[in-house]
This record gives C-alpha cells, structure tokens and sequence, in this order.
C-alpha cells in the first residue's frame, strides 16, 4: 500500500512509543456536579494525555470525534493553526496511533479538516487504520451564501472523514432501519433479532449493575447475562418489559441466548429504505455555532466552533446511551456538551488555560440545565458531572524505574494493558488483576496483601502463594524477588517477572 513520505517520518511513527506514561490527577476545584461522574475533562498535551489513557480506556471508546487545528496559514486565539505541512503530520501520525488503540472494535472515528489537509489525512488514516476500513467522507455544509474566504471560489463545506477499526455498523433510530435488516421470521411473521446482551462498551455488570440479573432459559435455569469477554454483564434493555411474543431463545454452542423479537408490520411506517447521505444538509452552519457560543458565554469565546446538531447527528450514528465519547482536541467543548446532553459518556481533552476558560464553564453551564443547540430536542434540564484532571507525575523515570509515588492501582492497571493490550476495566485492589485468555496476572507491591515493611509481601514466597486467589491454569505474578525454585514455579505454572526491571516502561 502506498505510504504518504515527509521530513523525519521515521523518527514521527514511532513518536508515540517513546511518549512517558502519566498519572491523572483529578483537580476538584474544576470539577462538576455529581462526584461519581465517569466524564472526564482532561488538561494537558493531548499526546501525553491519551498515553495516560490506555490502561484504563483501551479499547473501550465506542465513538471519537476530533476537529483538530486546520493547518490553514492562519493564527487563532487558543492554538497555532500555522503549522508547516511536515510538523502537521508529524503532529497527527501518533495521536491517530493512540486514537486506534482506545477505539472499541465496534467504534468509529470521524475526523473535521477542510481541503488543506484532509487528502493528506485520508492516506496516513488509510496506513494507520486500514484502507478496507474507510468507512465514508461526509460533506457538511458550513455555510450558506457567498464568502470571501477562497481565492478563486466561495467554499461552503469542510470535510468528516469516517473510518471504523472492526465490525462497526451505523446505527439508526427507529425511522432509520432498512427492510433488509428483518431477515427473520417468527409465528409467521417477518421479523428481526436483536440481542438482549449488551455488546461492545459499558457492557459489564459495574457499567449498570441494576441490568444485572437472572431470567429463566427455556429449560426454566437462571440465565445471567455475559459481556463478550466473558466477564459478568447487563442487559441492553430490561427483559422483564418485554412479553413473550416480543422475546426468542436461540440455542449457540449448547448455550442459550435470548434475543428481543422486533416485527415489521408492527414498525413498517418507521422503516426506510435508503442509506444514510454523505451530505449533510441543515444541520446548523458556523453562524448558528457561533451564536450558541455568544448565548453561553456572553461573547464570541471561539473562533471555530461547531454547531450542536452537527456533533448530534456525527454521535446518533454511532453510540448509543451510555457509550464513552471522546474528543481530543475539545476546542470550545461541544462535543462533550452534546454527549452529556445525550446520555453518552465522555472524555475531552484540551491543553493550557482554555480547559479552564472556556471547556469547564461550558459543561458546567450544562450540568445546570441550560437550554441551548440540542436541549429542547432532548428535553434536557441537566444533572449529571464531570471530573477535572491534570497530568500529574510519570509512572516511571528516565531510566524505566517504577517513581516511587505511584500506588498499587496505578502499576496494576499499566501493567495488565502491557500483558494484554486490554483496559484494566475497574480499580484494582487486590493481587490477582483478572484473567485473561486463560491467564491469571498478579501484582505484588506496595504492601498490598496487608504487610506493610518495605518489602513486605511483594516477595513471592510460598506463605503469599498460598494466600493469593486460586486459579487454575497460567499464572503470571510480578513481585520484587522470588524464593521459589525453577522447577515449583513450572509444575505450578507460574511465569515470574521481577518489579521494576521486567515491568515494561514503554
């Protein structure tokens, strides 16, 4: 596949392996609302800040939304948008590398440019992503009328590229379902199957732990629902609602999955036949975002801002409630506005003072209720919250050894993403991290088992063995030393990897 070629590319693909992995640190003095909240609003480099991600949200964010700087030879108030074309792809090649590795399998991307740049996106997104997972170019149209902004034409458009990293579908409300998709047919009647286990983020039973329970299976046993990682999970909708009509079985591998039934006589005049148009017409132009910035902050806080239907419509397409969202160049907030507005789950990061000035007013604004861009279609009259983070200190120092103010949760959770390439997907505060593929990961350090010299129980003697949880297959356990012989640890099955020198610091 052709690759697109510039100054010190070699030097800029590998730029994101060599950025320090950091702690947030939450500021509540900028925070909002409900404490519990899991938006996050993060201030910092957004390089380093997505790093500081990838133990904990890898893999895990159904839609990302980023406008970034333009590229236009032009200066804005809140960033440099004259970068010369090099330092541009240089700039984007390991934030897009990070952006990969937190999107969901079943997530999407969709990326705002105008002509400078995006044709030059499109090739580096094709390396990065996959040309077979180009998804769409969506068309917005900006403006309407004449402009002066182009030397030969007026330009009334920007540009959305749309690409997906695995099996991501478009999603569409109940007016938006094609015939085709009712494939099915049950009591004589053309239907379709939807399943009742939520799939993809916010699966698990912590996401929603009142979805989480029993119903009985066809052969009258408890049946719980599964997130696809095999991990306890939650229903997508509350089963006891739906009557028997309108719930099937389906017998997989011996297993029986439930299904929602939905008829297509019952939902016809809902249904269309057409597919989603890659021109997006009347869906507010900068004029209108502009004067949703004005009605918030009193003035014209923003020089490009983007218009609340617009991120609507990018998030209608693609998550659902509860979903995580996530922008990495928050400009004036919107997309985090409009996905707290929705139900969604976010996470927005912006760099230096504007996070402070701009970023967190607004989604506070929000918190209270305000009423502009999407409120009254959503009938939104707020609550909710969100956690302000700075970047704090690195996990390790120059010399890859552990800093020693990290605390348990924080090595746990980067170690289990360098075993697994996965998010550790709750705090953890015991030895044994998880299981995965069959393999159980423990951390010993910091005194976690409850003794608290300095070496304490991070050494792995035979006395710790017999207190950690059982598991029967492959384990592996980091510890400070190890006083059990070669031969134990093979008939046991144990890898041991000694803290700091094997824990991977890139």
């Amino acid at each position: 596949m052709p690759i697109l070629q510039w100054l010190d590319r070699d030097k800029h693909v590998k730029a994101a392996e060599g950025v320090p992995y950091r702690l947030l640190q939450a500021d509540d003095a900028h925070s909002a609302g409900d404490e519990a909240s899991p938006n996050m609003l993060i201030q910092g480099d957004n390089l380093e800040a997505l790093k500081a991600l990838l133990p904990y949200y890898a893999g895990r964010v159904k839609c990302i939304y980023i406008d970034p700087p333009y590229n236009t030879k032009s200066a804005f108030k809140q960033y440099d948008d004259n970068l010369e074309h090099s330092q541009w792809l240089a700039m984007m090649f390991p934030r897009l590398q990070m952006l990969r590795e937190l999107l969901a399998e079943s997530g999407a991307i969709f990326i705002q440019l105008d002509d400078n740049e995006v044709h030059y996106l499109k090739v580096i997104m094709d390396e990065i992503f996959g040309r077979s997972n180009f998804v769409s170019t969506l068309i917005w149209r900006k403006k309407s009328g004449g402009g002066q902004d182009s030397q030969y034409m007026a330009t009334e458009h920007e540009y959305i590229l749309c690409y997906k990293k695995g099996n991501f579908q478009l999603l569409f409300d109940e007016k938006g379902i094609e015939e085709a998709d009712f494939n099915k047919s049950l009591h004589g009647k053309k239907c379709k199957f939807m399943k009742l286990e939520k799939w993809g983020a916010s699966a698990h039973k912590e996401d929603r732990p009142t979805l989480h329970y029993s119903i009985p299976d066809p052969n009258n046993n408890p049946y719980f629902p599964k997130a696809p990682d095999g991990r306890d999970g939650r229903w997508r909708v509350k089963p006891e609602k739906l009557d028997e009509k309108h719930k099937t079985w389906v017998e997989k591998d011996g297993r029986f999955i439930p299904y929602e039934v939905i008829y297509y006589d019952e939902v016809k005049d809902k249904v269309k036949t057409v597919k989603e148009r890659t021109i997006l017409y009347d869906l507010a132009t900068t004029t209108d975002a502009t004067k949703e910035i004005v009605a918030i902050f009193g003035s014209k806080a923003f020089d490009t801002p983007k218009p609340e239907r617009l991120i609507e419509k990018i998030l209608s397409l693609a998550t659902e409630p509860d979903d995580i969202v996530l922008d990495s160049f928050l400009g004036s907030g919107t997309t985090a506005a409009v996905a707290h507005k929705m139900g969604r789950r976010w996470i927005g990061i912006e760099m230096g003072d504007h996070a402070v000035t701009h970023c967190a007013p607004r989604l506070k604004k929000v918190i209270e209720g305000e009423q502009g861009g999407i409120s009254e279609a959503f009938e939104w009259q707020g609550g909710g919250g969100f956690r302000f983070y700075k970047l704090g200190s690195t996990v390790f120092d120059t010399e890859g050894r552990i800093n020693p103010d990290i605390r348990f949760a924080h090595l746990a959770a980067h170690i289990w993403f360098s075993e697994t390439h996965t998010a550790l997907h709750k705090k953890a505060t015991k030895p044994l991290l998880g299981v995965h593929n069959g393999t159980a990961y423990y951390l010993l350090y910091n005194g976690i088992l409850g003794d608290k010299r300095p070496d304490g129980g991070n050494v792995l003697t035979g006395k710790v063995l017999a207190e950690l949880a059982a598991h029967d297959g492959p384990k592996v356990i980091y510890g400070e030393a190890c006083r059990l012989g070669p031969a134990r640890l093979k008939a046991l099955g144990i890898t041991f990897k000694q803290t700091p020198y094997d824990v991977k610091a890139r």
